[in-house]
């Protein structure tokens, strides 16, 4: 059965507590593991601006028995978790980009895509997927509702900027024709109404139309022990066997699933209309490689141990560090560095700032939940500080050695999944 639906006013800064699982509506759900109260990842102060109140939420992992799905305890006002001055651009990161570009060029070979033939992507952001379709000589339509789409208009992708549901699935429909292609990379974890945001993609696609969603893949996470992707933006960490559950509900068949690199570890997965694409060999591998019911239980629990043990473990390696003296900087700012910095509990005494690469909208804010600044990337090479923390850990070495050859001579750290020197 769909879970109930509980309204909202939107913009009241309302938060709305997961009492069964968003899936499938199974209750109670079992906890996880809590990192504790969090501010929004995405609402970031200006540097020299007057401190002032945030809001922190709760932050409550729970899993569902019944289908395996593992989910935020706790849904935030849409409002406030993507506010219009959203900060962050996925073609600043060059993987994501690479990415993007594989997803084209994957698609359109598989599904034999034509010049006739309408992409759409859900939570579009500055257009960087559609930019690949878009110069592969597809239709394509973004969808975003922050001032980032300001940024994809401008590159002349167009964008709507609004909130994604049925009632804009039917108007997208209605005027540019259905749609063979749906995309939603990394934000179709993110809507609360899961079922709404289904609803209006099976709306929209044409009868062989295909949805490709790209998530944080939870068994992933687990492995690597990634709990700094647990933020409010995030409500749920699919596998493959989570989301096909729920995509069935909606007689969506996934025909297709693979890992891909992008954010640490995520997901690829194809899904149709039942009956008109043919399952392949992905789905029952991936199926059958992932821990399922009480398998499940058991991975949860040992997370929930590691991610203690990983906090003091970091919390060790900078104390000695400050006790000799060290400046320590931080390199990214990314999403989940907010999870870190705050869990950890890093600030301003024990991180002097954070850099950013020129054309970050992060750049001149203070990091979520303190006064470290973001600042210029160029200040790491100008100002040497002895030590520097990668928060984009996941790629960290990758970054190591271009850092080293742009002449940053300091200690480098990977913050996890153990705390390293690189």
């Amino acid at each position: 059965m769909r879970p109930t639906k509980v309204a909202r006013a939107a913009g009241t800064g309302a938060s709305v507590p997961v009492e069964c699982c968003q899936a499938c509506g199974h209750a109670p759900l079992d906890d996880v593991l809590s990192l504790g109260y969090m501010p929004p990842v995405n609402q970031m102060v200006p540097i020299g601006q007057q401190p002032r109140q945030q809001p922190w939420f709760p932050t409550n992992l729970l899993h569902c028995r019944n289908c395996d799905l593992v989910q935020l305890g706790l849904a935030v006002d849409p409002v406030i978790i993507f506010p219009p001055e959203y900060p962050y651009t996925s073609g600043t990161t060059k993987l994501l980009r690479d990415n993007f570009a594989d997803l084209h060029r994957e698609s359109a070979a598989m599904l034999g895509l034509t010049d006739k033939d309408l992409v759409v992507d859900i939570g579009s952001n500055d257009g960087t997927l559609l930019s690949n379709f878009q110069n592969g000589g597809h239709r394509v339509l973004g969808i975003e509702p922050t001032d980032v789409g300001d940024i994809a208009n401008a590159r002349g992708i167009p964008t709507l900027k609004r909130y994604f549901g049925v009632a804009v699935a039917r108007e997208v429909k209605r005027e540019h024709g259905p749609a063979r292609v749906v995309t939603a990379a990394n934000c179709f974890a993110h809507i609360e109404d899961v079922h709404a945001i289904v609803d209006g993609i099976v709306e929209m696609l044409a009868p062989d139309g295909v949805f490709i969603s790209e998530s944080h893949y939870l068994i992933g996470l687990l492995d690597t022990l990634q709990y700094d992707t647990i933020y409010h933006e995030h409500l749920r960490y699919y596998s493959v066997a989570s989301l096909k559950h729920l995509l069935e509900m909606h007689d969506l068949e996934v025909f297709h699933a693979r890992p891909i690199p992008s954010h640490g570890g995520s997901i690829r997965v194809y899904a149709a209309r039942r009956g008109s694409q043919t399952v392949q060999g992905s789905v029952r591998r991936m199926l059958a490689a992932e821990p399922r019911g009480e398998a499940l239980s058991k991975r949860l629990a040992a997370f929930r141990r590691d991610v203690v043990l990983s906090k003091l473990r970091l919390i060790s390696l900078l104390r000695e560090l400050k006790e000799k003296g060290a400046r320590i900087a931080g390199i990214s700012a990314p999403s989940r560095a907010s999870t870190l910095v705050n869990y950890v509990g890093l600030d301003e005494g024990i991180i002097d700032y954070v850099v950013e690469i020129p054309c970050s909208l992060k750049i001149g804010k203070f990091m979520p939940g303190t006064q470290i600044p973001v600042v210029d990337e160029a200040k790491l090479f100008s100002d040497q500080p002895d030590c520097a923390v990668i928060f984009s850990w996941h790629i960290a070495d990758e970054l190591a050695p271009k850092l080293k050859a742009k002449g940053f001579r300091g200690k480098l750290i990977s913050p996890l999944p153990v705390p390293r020197f690189l």
